[in-house]
């Protein structure tokens, strides 16, 4: 009879474990649930970022033959250093003809400057007023031929420069498609340099992340690829996108398309950063995927997602610069 008590007292005892267990159990993935709901919406990180760049598109200020090309593709080139040049003969001619026609001002200019001075010196019982006048506004209109003579000189000689086209910033040849004998057009862009001064990340937030993004918070940037992380600033985020309900429609209105409300996507928006330094072993290419993770706006990151971070850097935690400091 005395072992009918233990075994109810082991019944309730094994359902009161059974019951905190549980408990505990739900508490623990209420609490996961939490942290990766803030970590998936409302944490400041993406992986939806890419690299981007300024490309300089070169176009010749003169029309002509290529005659010679400099440069192949993929090539580094300095500000200055000529991708090709144009046929300079037309534009030698120019300059000569030009110089002559300096010449010939010149001459005319001395020629009416004295006759001019000799009419002015005599008296006007010799001559008139009015044909000293006619030999000074002689005068006047030679020295403005020999200014505008000068000018298309200059102009020429421009224009011959012209014919080694340059390159324009510091960068890398790329999708070069010219060869000798392509004709060049004036205004129109046949060679493209990668402007390697000007690398920056994008990153594509979405709207619940935006609370906690702050100009100037220091960026961690991992590259797909690469186990070395880039470090940088948050520059500017952008004030505008897009919005197909914009657009006018019948009668001018607003042409609103209806929203499924039981689906409602996060708007993202772009998000530029600044890098810092780039480490040499690492190539940046615009394109690249890049995973972004932001300070929380105070100077630091939560504790949080330092943990749940690793496994989408891969990467162990290192502390970013703060702005302005030395990489």
């Amino acid at each position: 009879m005395a072992d009918r008590p233990r075994a109810g007292r082991r019944v309730r005892v094994g359902k009161a474990l059974r019951l905190l267990a549980t408990a505990l159990i739900l508490i623990g993935a209420a609490f996961a649930a939490s942290l990766v709901w803030q970590f998936y919406v409302t944490a400041p990180w993406t992986r939806d970022g890419r690299v981007r760049v300024q490309v300089a598109n070169i176009a010749p200020q003169v029309a002509g033959s290529i005659k010679e090309l400099r440069v192949v593709d993929n090539q580094a080139v300095k500000v200055g250093d000529i991708l090709y040049v144009i046929d300079p003969f037309d534009f030698e001619v120019a300059v000569t003809a030009a110089e002559a026609e300096v010449t010939t001002r010149e001459a005319d200019l001395a020629v009416k400057q004295a006759q001019a001075a000799r009419r002015a010196a005599l008296s006007t019982v010799s001559t008139s007023v009015e044909e000293k006048q006619q030999f000074a506004g002689t005068a006047r209109i030679a020295e403005a031929a020999l200014e505008t003579a000068k000018s298309q000189l200059a102009q020429a000689r421009k224009n011959l420069e012209r014919t080694q086209v340059r390159s324009t910033v510091n960068g890398r040849v790329t999708n070069l498609l010219l060869r000798v004998g392509d004709y060049a057009s004036t205004g129109t862009a046949n060679a493209r340099v990668i402007d390697t001064d000007s690398f920056w990340v994008d990153g594509y937030f979405e709207e619940t992340k935006m609370a906690h993004i702050r100009v100037g918070a220091s960026v961690e940037v991992a590259l797909m690829g690469y186990g070395t992380p880039l470090h940088g600033t948050v520059e500017s985020i952008t004030l505008g996108i897009s919005t197909a309900n914009a657009a006018p429609s019948t009668q001018r209105l607003p042409n609103v398309d209806p929203v499924y409300t039981w689906v409602r996507l996060a708007q993202r928006v772009p998000v530029r950063i600044r890098l810092a330094h780039v480490p040499p072993e690492v190539t940046l290419v615009a394109g690249l995927t890049a995973t972004v993770v932001v300070e929380d706006g105070d100077g630091g990151r939560l504790a949080w997602a330092n943990a749940l971070r690793a496994p989408f850097l891969g990467t162990a935690h290192r502390t970013a610069p703060q702005a302005g400091s030395a990489p």
